[in-house]
């Protein structure tokens, strides 16, 4: 530790010794860099730090309340990318052509250097870890920086609301665009399975059965409509055998106490037809029950018909009137043939309906695959067609929904929590720092110029340097006789040299009080 104070201590001695050797060169390098320091920074500016800072409330009451209806972007990181991004030359030409700004070009090349200027010096950034932002500038005025941060504060609240209005805007362009797309290719895959519907009817998942139950319904169909025409075939030919063995007419006490032959026919006939129109009533012309009820009336109505026109021809002759069947069992025997006649006739029909059906839908057995195969391919494509577009309705109704919410409440909520204020102390570094800085360098440039002299141009009154020096033994030393004459010149250019010092110290202590008062007043 004492080899190192000594070491340190024989440096200062020495470095003492070379300054009032080279004493008169290391005052006129301070001087030099002291006068080049002056003019230097009598050039720089002094700048002046304007500062605000903002707050932005991201959290509101309504949102989370409406957390399940609408799309809810996350807030806090539109808000870092706004404020990442604020700082744009967009925004800069907007800014500087503010009148409030008070920013004037000479020409198109002075409006761009200001522009990319101030691109650099305007700055927004976070301050801690919550939602505060801090806009500062450094100007050349305080007024001029006060300003014009005030003004880019102004812009950060606004351009968050006219950010979201806008992002909403497009979003709802977008999905009304896309609904109209979907929506024709959904009407054009609707025609496309309808289409296909109409043409392979009865065939595989087409009427909501498949191929072999549609197959086998048909059958079991078919199958009981053979059995009911067989039962009314059967039923049909008992009553003709009934009919051919019983008599027609009544004995004679009998018909003369039945009356006239067409009465009972008569009332038939009125019976038939009540029974008819309840028929029509309860179904359509083409129901079995109702052709067969007509057909009854139509034989019943000829049947009468064939009777009177007899007797009128009868009495034409001079005669008695035709002998008609009188007999009630025939009569009821003769209906119920006409009943099971026009059951059978309308088992045929069926039968023959259901049987040719059936072989149309055996038929398309060959082509089953194919058939099956393009309509999965079909109700594939109009599933994801539909999921689509009903996906893209209820982001619809999601992003108008959103765009009230964004109405009713802005993207975040700007508050200004420090207002724009400039400080009237320039900002570091100012001319005072950058002045006594020159004072210390000045003072080390006259340091350095007797080293690098003593370097180039080395000189020695001791002998322990010109050992260190040459690294050789100095065998002895020569004496030098300071007379009175030569110690009084030594004294007086000691004397004009400590002059010279001062001057030049003096000089710079003058100039920095003036630094120092022209920053404390304003300016």
């Amino acid at each position: 530790m004492n080899n190192v104070v000594e070491s340190i201590f024989d440096q200062a001695v020495r470095l003492r010794r070379l300054v009032v050797k080279r004493r008169w060169l290391t005052l006129t390098a301070v001087a030099l860099v002291g006068a080049a320091s002056i003019a230097i920074i009598s050039l720089v500016p002094e700048r002046y730090r304007a500062s605000a800072r903002v707050y932005v409330d991201t959290q509101t009451v309504l949102r989370p309340l409406m957390a399940n209806l609408t799309f809810q972007p996350d807030i806090d990181q539109q808000v870092a990318m706004l404020a990442r991004t604020l700082i744009s030359r967009p925004n800069i030409e907007r800014l500087i052509d503010l009148p409030e700004v008070r920013i004037r070009t000479a020409n198109a090349v002075e409006r761009e250097a200001r522009i990319s200027r101030l691109m650099s010096e305007i700055k927004v950034t976070p301050a801690g870890s919550g939602n505060l932002y801090d806009v500062t500038y450094l100007g050349p005025s305080p007024d001029m920086a006060q300003r014009l941060v005030d003004a880019t504060v102004r812009m950060f609240v606004n351009s968050g609301a006219v950010a979201k209005k806008l992002d909403s805007q497009d979003a709802g362009k977008f999905i009304e665009e896309q609904i109209k797309v979907y929506e024709a290719k959904l009407v054009e895959s609707e025609n496309r399975l309808k289409d296909f519907k109409v043409r392979n009817f009865g065939v595989s998942g087409v009427s909501n059965q498949d191929y072999f139950t549609r197959v086998s319904v048909l059958g079991e169909e078919v199958s009981k409509l053979r059995v009911d025409l067989s039962a009314a075939v059967q039923s049909r030919d008992a009553f003709q055998r009934e009919l051919a063995v019983e008599e027609p007419q009544l004995p004679t006490d009998s018909a003369a106490r039945s009356g006239t032959p067409g009465a009972e026919s008569a009332s038939r006939l009125e019976l038939q037809r009540k029974n008819l129109d309840e028929l029509l009533r309860r179904y359509t012309e083409e129901h079995p029950d109702v052709v067969s009820a007509r057909r009854v009336v139509g034989q019943l109505e000829t049947e009468l018909r064939e009777t009177a026109d007899a007797e009128r021809r009868l009495i034409a002759k001079g005669g008695k009137t035709a002998r008609a069947a009188t007999s009630p069992v025939y009569q009821r025997l003769r209906i119920s043939l006409a009943e099971a006649e026009a059951q059978v006739a309308s088992l045929r029909s069926q039968l023959g309906a259901k049987q040719v059906l059936l072989e149309q839908v055996r038929s398309a057995a060959g082509k089953l695959p194919q058939i099956e195969a393009e309509l999965v391919q079909l109700n594939r494509d109009y599933d994801v067609i539909r999921k689509n577009y009903d996906l893209m309705v209820a982001r619809r109704e999601s992003a108008l929904l959103g765009e009230r919410l964004d109405e009713s409440s802005q993207l975040a909520e700007f508050r200004v929590v420090e207002p724009p204020r400039v400080s009237p102390i320039p900002a570091f570094p100012s001319r005072l720092h950058l002045a006594i800085a020159a004072v210390f360098l000045s003072m080390l440039g006259g340091l350095a110029a007797a080293v690098i002299a003593e370097q180039l141009w080395p000189t020695f009154d001791q002998r322990t340097a010109l050992s260190e020096a040459t690294g050789r033994p100095v065998l002895g030393t020569v004496s030098v006789l300071v007379t009175p004459e030569k110690a009084r010149a030594r004294r007086r250019s000691l004397l004009r040299f400590s002059s010279a010092f001062a001057f030049v110290m003096s000089l710079q202590v003058a100039w920095l009080a003036w630094i120092a008062v022209g920053s404390t007043l304003p300016p």
